[in-house]
């Protein structure tokens, strides 16, 4: 099937008109922050994009339902692997450092059919870049393709982690930690970006102790056509694991054996 012809439209609308609402508000006075539920930080920008995404889903004629983060964190929870295709958006993945007028953050989106997610699109506007892959035509920054590094080893990788902070698991940031000095270079980044480096070959490896299926969609599908491997740090192919590992396939193995 071709999943490019079926849903690069709908992606591309809801990139567009997110790229133009997210900047409307990035490094604006007008902007104002709240606490969700599980203490993250949500603005008008995340709740404007997610229900704009809602509606122009609606509208397509598509056959989606949507699995969004604002929506689901407003219920208290979050759904497993959908029966049905739809839409997991991320209205604005970093909405700490887009508050603080950081430039990396971006709008997630990914098209999940029967637990495999098919379409991707991770729009940056204040980067000015757009990644996207289709299932089975590669991964590519607007229309440059791309494929992971051949670094194998880890001792002669670059790697960037996230989940360093002290509300994450301590046992895990100890093991990550592990992996860090294991490394020829280590940085914490965090959020999409990291992933997006990856697929692109900057950088070797990048991982995420804590997150949610949102967080996630599009950077396996991605990091996958470029050529890489992404699991959780367990090693399950999954986004619902509640953690990302991406790295270019050949230190994939490596790395998950610190956490084991």
């Amino acid at each position: 099937m071709d999943f490019r012809k079926e849903y690069a439209g709908l992606l591309e609308e809801i990139a567009g008109e997110a790229e133009e609402m997210a900047m409307g508000y990035f490094r604006s006075n007008d902007l104002r922050t709240e606490k969700k539920l599980d203490g993250s930080v949500v603005t008008a920008a995340d709740r404007g994009i997610e229900e704009m995404a809602r509606k122009k889903v609606a509208a397509s004629g598509l056959a989606l339902e949507v699995l969004g983060e604002e929506m689901e964190t407003a219920a208290g929870g979050e759904r497993g692997p959908g029966k049905r295709a739809r839409l997991i958006i991320d209205p604005v993945d970093g909405t700490e450092e887009f508050s603080r007028g950081i430039p990396t953050f971006g709008t997630l989106l990914g098209i999940e059919r029967e637990g495999e997610i098919v379409a991707a699109m991770v729009s940056a506007p204040a980067l000015r870049e757009r990644w996207s892959a289709y299932k089975g035509m590669g991964a590519y920054r607007g229309e440059r393709r791309l494929s992971v590094s051949k670094t194998e080893r880890l001792s002669e990788a670059m790697i960037f982690t996230a989940g360093t902070g002290p509300g994450n698991d301590a046992g895990r940031r100890a093991q990550m930690r592990k992996v860090q000095d294991a490394a020829r270079r280590s940085r914490s980044m965090g959020g999409f970006w990291q992933h997006m480096l990856v697929a692109e070959g900057i950088v070797d490896a990048a991982m995420d102790i804590k997150g949610k299926p949102w967080d996630y969609a599009p950077s396996l599908l991605i990091v996958e056509e470029a050529g890489g491997r992404a699991t959780s740090i367990t090693g399950e192919r999954s986004i619902y694991g509640g953690s990302f590992l991406c790295a270019n396939g050949k230190l994939h193995e490596e790395i998950l054996g610190f956490f084991r």
